[in-house]
């Protein structure tokens, strides 16, 4: 046996002292290992070569029979590099390796003056930081596609695995590298430049040395899943009391908290809040707008929680239109040159942060709120984002920081975010209304409002504001679930403002990625399939960005791609964002699939069955609309197609997929919610017949046999409850 094991001492880069990368060689097994210390990678697998029998004088290009080189130790002195021994037993190739801090790479080269067509093969598994995803971290010219994963989703699109918790990559780069979740197979090609090396490298604070210089990673332990609730202002802005709150509650509890909406946010609470705009309302003390909630705030989180729901509460605290408070603690406030109070979005007068006692009072009425009042959930405005009138913006300013107790503080703005974190408390969430993953507030909320209002006061949400929203959410979906649960604003979809078409468009934007998804129409005044609009988006689908860099313009292909233990599947979104119906296409190699792989196609929001499809997808879309096609491989037996309880059509609602080839059985385990019917499709090729079915007791389940081979299966529950419902089928597949 020969074994070779090479320490990155010897081979650092030029100007390095040491190395953590080493790699190993076992002649005997053909076992390659690659590690790094530092991160504890591990990359290891069999490394195999083949090339052509060797012909004395042949040129390059001259046919030629390919068989199976040997790979061995170097024959010549040099330990840095592996031989590559043709069936003669000639060495007429080179496996060479170069190591640095950071990385390692690899690459095959062909012997000066003899003709080697040939190709070294790697096939390995990467063992690396448990909490790592597969994912993207080079931009692609052109691309056209928001990738977005839920599950251990591998794509032919990778080159990285990350780590959250470490805020680190390990990057994987070269011409024939493919990498499929934790399976990484390089295909060295000796007599192409672009493809005769591979490398590896680890890239630490990822996120921190690019964009998010105060990451740290989303604390999965106090917020496990992105938000899903109501909030009343951008249907009633200023008019909501604690009596339209309830109401709309009451209805919620019945038609929404079955499915999975949990929190119940009140807005626009605080006394002189009759009327826009925020900086006349008392936003620092607790004080309560006593003719829209005359039991006061304890009280209603109180009546809220006995719906069911999590309590949450809207404050902007950067400031104050409170006078008399102001009077009483002057020296808390912001002042120019000549005494007169800075005033801001937040405020008539605006806090110094600076000023411990105002630190303190921050503390104070936020622990209030939390532990005595009972809020679960705040909602914080006025954040570091997009207003320039916000207090991260104004603090900013030469002008503004030598008016400051403490001219040095070097960000004033943090001192502010640090103490809501703390009042508020560790088992509380916190939401960063306007808040940036740029800004201080990364390092302190959980949720992180992406874009502007999806509606102005007093107006109906129109198309322009679904486009800022769609285009806010595309450029930051790349800290989604790593730093913040992305928080596109409400999801309105009113039929007094939007049809149809443009109603699913919105339901797609926010709900297919996962976000937070707070509805904030009119509850009891949504049409019957505008209520199943907001059922089919809860619960919230748990995902990932595939890409981890931020991406711009409105992308016409949304692909939602889907891994679970029973079936891996897309859904992918085709968007028309213009004004005349137009033909939106994509190609399997834009989704990271073979081009040769065979999907079944369903589409969503009209429940069209699309049939076999090959190597591309493409549908005709009308102007300002989507079309919403779950895309499933084909099995070539009876399967799971989509289903209309949800419009990730299987990610939250199915728990199991089971065929039994020698019973001819296959077992539907689905999530029925009780009181609200809910149908899968099932394909059923050619070959097989459909005999009937079984359920569990108390199931009311109904089929019926529809074009195409499609099964309909629709079942009732008068209970919420786990039904497995188990089809029998005779045929066999080929």
């Amino acid at each position: 046996m020969v074994k070779i094991l090479m320490s990155a001492v010897a081979f650092c880069a030029a100007g390095a002292a040491s190395a953590a990368w080493t790699w190993s060689f076992d002649g005997a097994s053909s076992r390659l290992s690659l590690g790094d210390r530092s991160s504890g990678v591990l990359i290891e697998g069999t490394l195999c070569a083949t090339g052509p029998s060797r012909v004395t004088g042949a040129g390059i290009g001259d046919s030629r029979e390919e068989r199976a080189w040997s790979v061995c130790a170097a024959r010549d002195g040099f330990p840095s590099r592996l031989s590559l021994v043709d069936p003669a037993g000639n060495v007429d190739g080179y496996i060479s390796f170069q190591t640095c801090e950071d990385g390692i790479s690899i690459l095959a080269l062909h012997r000066t003056a003899f003709a080697f067509e040939g190709r070294v093969v790697f096939k390995a598994r990467i063992s690396y930081r448990d909490d790592a995803f597969a994912c993207r971290i080079s931009p692609k010219r052109g691309d056209r596609v928001l990738s977005i994963k839920s599950g251990p989703a591998a794509s032919l699109d990778d080159d990285a695995l990350f780590s959250p918790s470490a805020d680190e990559a390990l990057y994987l780069t070269g011409g024939g590298v493919s990498l499929s979740g934790d399976r990484l197979e390089v295909c060295m090609d000796m007599t192409d430049a672009t493809a005769n090396a591979f490398a590896v490298r680890i890239v630490k604070d990822y996120y921190k040395s690019r964009w998010v210089p105060g990451y740290k990673p989303l604390d999965l332990a106090r917020s496990p899943h992105a938000p899903t609730g109501w909030l009343s202002w951008n249907t009633y802005f200023d008019t909501a009391g604690s009596k339209e709150n309830l109401d709309e509650a009451r209805f919620a509890a019945k038609w929404f908290k079955p499915f999975g909406m949990e929190i119940w946010n009140i807005e626009s609470w605080q006394d002189n809040s009759p009327k826009l705009p925020v900086s006349n309302f008392h936003n620092m003390n607790l004080e309560t707008y006593a003719a829209q909630f005359p039991e006061g705030m304890k009280w209603l989180a109180g009546e809220i929680r006995k719906l069911g729901f999590r309590p949450g509460l809207w404050m902007a605290p950067f400031g104050t239109g409170n006078k008399e408070f102001y009077l009483s603690h002057k020296d808390w406030f912001l002042h120019d040159k000549n005494g007169r109070p800075v005033s801001c979005w937040n405020g008539r007068y605006t806090l110094d942060p600076t000023v411990e006692e105002a630190r303190e009072h921050l503390k104070r009425i936020f622990d209030k709120a939390s532990h005595d009042w009972g809020y679960e959930f705040f909602k914080i405005d006025g954040m570091s984002g997009r207003g320039p009138g916000y207090c991260a913006h104004l603090y900013e300013k030469p002008e503004i920081r030598a008016l400051f107790r403490d001219p040095s503080c070097p960000n004033p703005f943090e001192l502010c975010v640090k103490a809501y974190r703390e009042g508020i408390g560790d088992d509380r969430i916190f939401l960063a209304c306007q808040g940036h993953f740029t800004g201080a507030e990364a390092a302190y909320a959980d949720c992180s409002r992406t874009g502007a209002d999806i509606v102005h006061p007093n107006e109906p949400v129109k198309w322009e504001n679904i486009l800022l929203q769609t285009r806010c959410t595309i450029n930051q979906f790349f800290v989604h679930s790593v730093v913040f649960w992305s928080d596109p604003d409400c999801m309105l979809v009113s039929q007094k403002a939007l049809g149809r078409e443009q109603a699913q468009v919105e339901a797609t934007v926010v709900a297919l990625a996962g976000q937070q998804t707070f509805a904030g129409d009119k509850l009891a005044e949504l049409a019957p399939d505008r209520v199943k609009l907001v059922q089919q988006a809860l619960p919230v689908c748990p995902t990932r960005p595939a890409k981890l860099y931020p991406m711009f313009g409105h992308l016409p292909i949304w692909d939602l791609h889907v891994s679970r233990p029973f079936g891996d599947w897309h859904v992918v979104a085709l968007f028309n964002w213009g004004d005349a119906e137009k033909e939106v296409g994509v190609d399997w190699r834009e989704l990271g699939e073979r081009e040769d792989r065979r999907f079944i196609g369903w589409e969503f929001w009209s429940g069209e069955y699309l049939g076999t499809l090959k190597g591309r997808l493409a549908m005709l879309v009308p102007a300002r609309s989507v079309r919403l096609v779950a895309l499933q491989p084909d099995t070539g037996r009876p399967q799971y197609l989509s289903g209309d309880r949800h419009l990730t059509q299987g990610a939250v609602e199915i728990d199991g997929l089971v065929w039994d080839e020698g019973a001819g059985t296959y077992t539907v385990d689905t999530k029925a919610v009780g009181g609200f019917p809910a149908a899968c499709f099932i394909r059923i090729p050619e070959q097989f017949r459909f005999e009937g079915l079984s359920a569990p007791e108390g199931c009311d389940v109904r089929t019926e046999m529809r074009g195409g081979g499609i099964l309909a299966v629709t079942v009732s529950s008068p209970r919420s409850q786990n039904a497995k419902i188990v089809l029998r089928f005779s045929g066999k597949g080929n």
